[in-house]
């Protein structure tokens, strides 16, 4: 029989939480409640959840700090974190997004489309299927082992980072317009905003620091991965040398 995923609400009105519950329960989930960042440090203590629904201002610690902390945390790094918060305005969406959450909800909002939010979430954290080893300049993703490294050095990357990297790989040199790449990478882009794009792409950017500017930005058309970079890896290796001096 196949598990129902868990998903951890993380909300303190608790008529909020039952509404998310019920929806979740209905739809083959089996949802788990806390309502402060103590309880829901409990909760993860107890057994990492498959998916986290995060609400923004929570009695102690705030939301963001949460997601923070557990995305430092070796065992919840890649828990997917989805946002719910009343604070809907682009700097404030951005923050959560920064903070490590994978998609972000403003309230109020519709069940329909928090569970379109959590399947879509859930359906980006599912390992790449096994293909054949992809390398340029130096740069190699394998997606049978799920690994990452630059000149046979290992690469940490999130699983959203490394699906958009395992497309743009595939598709070398070519320029994607962010429509384009929530179309492939993300998939049911209808309830994600292309801001969320520019994230991950500043994620896989930091991540591959040391391979270099190989995500290039093309003003007014978009992003691609391209094996010869306008700014030499030697500088931009230096550049993160004497940043972390």
């Amino acid at each position: 029989m196949k598990t129902m995923p868990a998903v951890l609400v993380v909300e303190d009105e608790s008529a909020i939480a039952e509404l998310i519950a019920v929806n979740l329960r209905h739809n083959g989930f089996r949802p788990r409640w806390a309502m402060d960042s103590d309880s829901a440090q409990r909760e993860i203590d107890a057994g990492v959840p498959d998916l986290i629904l995060l609400d923004w201002m929570l009695p102690g610690e705030s939301g963001l700090t949460l997601a923070k902390r557990w995305r430092a945390d070796a065992r919840t790094k890649e828990v997917p974190i989805i946002m719910l918060t009343a604070r809907g305005d682009e700097a404030d969406r951005v923050a959560g997004l920064d903070a490590g959450a994978d998609d972000y909800i403003a309230k109020p909002f519709s069940t329909k489309e928090l569970l379109a939010r959590v399947r879509a979430v859930l359906r980006r954290r599912t390992p790449e299927s096994a293909g054949e080893a992809l390398t340029i300049a130096g740069l190699t993703l394998d997606p049978s082992t799920h690994r990452v490294s630059f000149e046979d050095t290992p690469l940490k990357l999130g699983p959203t980072e490394f699906k958009l990297l395992h497309y743009l790989m595939g598709h070398a040199e070519r320029v994607h317009s962010r429509a384009q790449l929530l179309d492939n990478v993300w998939g049911d882009h209808v309830y994600i905003e292309e801001r969320t794009v520019d994230v991950h792409v500043k994620r896989l950017r930091e991540a591959l620091a040391h391979a270099g500017p190989m995500v290039e930005t093309v003003r007014g058309a978009g992003y691609r991965l391209t094996a010869k970079p306008a700014i030499p890896v030697q500088t931009v290796v230096q550049t993160a040398a004497r940043a972390s001096a």
